[in-house]
Formats: C-alpha cells, structure tokens, sequence
C-alpha cells in the first residue's frame, strides 16, 4: 500500500531518500544485465566483474533517472497534490530540490565509477553509451524539450532500458555485438516498456492536465489498455522467437512460466481504472518483468 500522510517517512530522512529511489522500479536495471551477462556464458564468455560492473552502473544510473524525473515532474506539475500513484519525495516535501539534485550527481558519479573499469574492457564505446544514457536520464523529463512529455516516453525505454542495457553488457564481456544479443533484447525491452505503458494509463487525467503527452494520452485509456496487452503479448513471442528462429535452445521457453504472473496485471489493465488498482498492476507488472528476466536468463545460457 502506498504511504499515506500519516505514515509518509521523515523529511531528509533515509526512508524518505528510499522513497526517491523507487526500489520497485530497480528491475528495469537488474533484467538486462542478467539477460546480457545469459547471452555471454551461453557464448562460452565468462567476465564476472565485467558483469558486475555493469550491474552497478546500471542501477546507478536507473537511480539517477529516478531522481531526475521526481525533480522534473514537480517542477513541470506533473507531481500534485491529484496524483494516484505513489507520493513523491520532491513534490511532499520529504526531500529540497538542491538534495535531489545532489542525489542525481551522486548517482551519476557512481555510474562514472563503474563506467571507467567498463571503459578499460570496451573501449570509447562504453564512454558513448554512459553519456547517452546520462543525457536520457536527464532529459526524458526535463529540459527544455522532455521527450517524455511528447509521447516518446516507451521508444526512450525500450532502447535504453532494453537494447542498449543487453547488448552493452553483452559488449563488455564478448568485446562485440551479435545478432543473437540483440534478439534475446527484444523481449527484455518490451516487458520493460509495459512498466511504463501501465504508469501511463493510470496517470492518464493527471498528465492531460499537466501537458504530459504520453502515448496514453494520445490513444485514451481503451486503446492503452489494449497497448498494454499486446506489448506483453509480444514479449512473450519475441522470447519464444529465439528457440524457432535463432540459435538458442528450447531453454528459453523457460519464460513462458512467467505466464501466470502476467494475468494479474493483464486483468487488472483491461478491468480497472482506479488509481489503487493500477498502482498494484504497476507493482505487478515489474515484478513480472523481473521473473520473466530472470527466468530468460537462463534460458539464453544454455
């Protein structure tokens, strides 16, 4: 349940500095590394403190993303007192604008760190990629043209928090890109866009009203619920894809035992409009991608 007034943490405090961080929304970083670092032993590569090096940046940098959209959502009135989703730290006060910003360079320092060990493995490629997802971080909110708020918001996931997170870690272990790292990212990007496709449909009132354009908000909540669906639907093809169509065994169905978690916030998408229950659908939905990752992980390994 999310926090009322009554049990929101302490401003400054660390609960209110977990608030920030989103705990949930950390799958979206662990998935494709465990699903890039799959790919690479499935190709007979073994590089752990490549993998866990970008393990660390990745959830550095989902941290710094995190940070940044709570500061640029307030700023923006995005984050108000209609929300339905969870409190935010910036808009309840639980954290100053000047302590986010701090927190999203903390972040992104962290990132650096991990990035300069990747760096001496990949190469300036690595240095190309960071920068990137840096300037995506900060921009996919705020900015002078956040192209979160013009409907980009699911093309930003699904390459940054999808492609490039798998085939970078893939890159940094293997020393190259091949075909089979960028299929095995297909299905990791579209149970990661259903994330944000669910927060989407929820926030749809509150986002028309704060000139929040999302895909959402141009389809209206019918045909979202139905993007919905077809994203997951099509993840679990795109999976099922790489036994038919590529060289990875019959492991990767291995996947589709994620299947009865995916009917919870199906229904819950297709049925319901209420903020609570779009909030425990959102929950749902990542707690599936984080199943369904880990379960295609090992799939892609054999």
């Amino acid at each position: 349940m999310a926090p009322t007034a009554r049990t929101l943490p302490r401003p400054g405090s660390f609960h209110a500095w977990l608030l920030a961080i989103r705990p949930p929304t950390l799958t979206a970083a662990i998935v494709p590394v465990l699903v890039g670092t799959g790919v690479a032993i499935h190709d007979g590569v073994r590089a752990p403190l490549a993998a866990s090096a970008a393990m660390l940046g990745a959830l550095a940098l989902q941290v710094g993303a995190n940070f940044a959209n709570d500061l640029s959502d307030f700023r923006r009135g995005a984050d108000n007192e209609s929300r339905l989703g969870p409190p935010r730290a910036t808009q309840q006060g639980l954290l100053t604008q000047r302590q986010v910003q701090q927190g999203i360079l903390s972040a992104f320092m962290v990132a650096t760190a991990a990035g300069l060990y990747l760096v001496t493995q990949g190469g300036w490629p690595i240095i190309a990629i960071g920068l990137a997802s840096m300037i995506a971080a900060l921009t996919y909110t705020g900015g002078p043209w956040p192209f979160g708020y013009r409907g980009l918001g699911e093309l930003f996931v699904f390459i940054f928090f999808g492609v490039v997170a798998v085939a970078g870690t893939y890159y940094v272990q293997a020393g190259a890109v091949t075909g089979d790292v960028l299929a095995a990212a297909l299905p990791v990007s579209l149970t990661v866009t259903a994330i944000l496709v669910v927060n989407n449909v929820r926030d749809i009132d509150t986002d028309r009203l704060a000139g929040k354009y999302t895909i959402a908000v141009y389809l209206g909540r019918r045909l979202a619920r139905f993007e919905f669906v077809m994203v997951v639907v099509m993840a679990y093809l795109s999976a099922g894809s790489l036994w038919l169509l590529g060289s990875f065994s019959g492991w990767v169905l291995l996947s589709w035992a994620s299947v009865p978690a995916a009917v919870v916030p199906v229904a819950a998408v297709v049925a319901r409009t209420d903020g609570p229950s779009l909030n425990k659908a959102l929950r749902s939905t990542a707690r599936l991608h984080l199943l369904f990752g880990i379960l295609l992980a090992i799939g892609v390994s054999f």
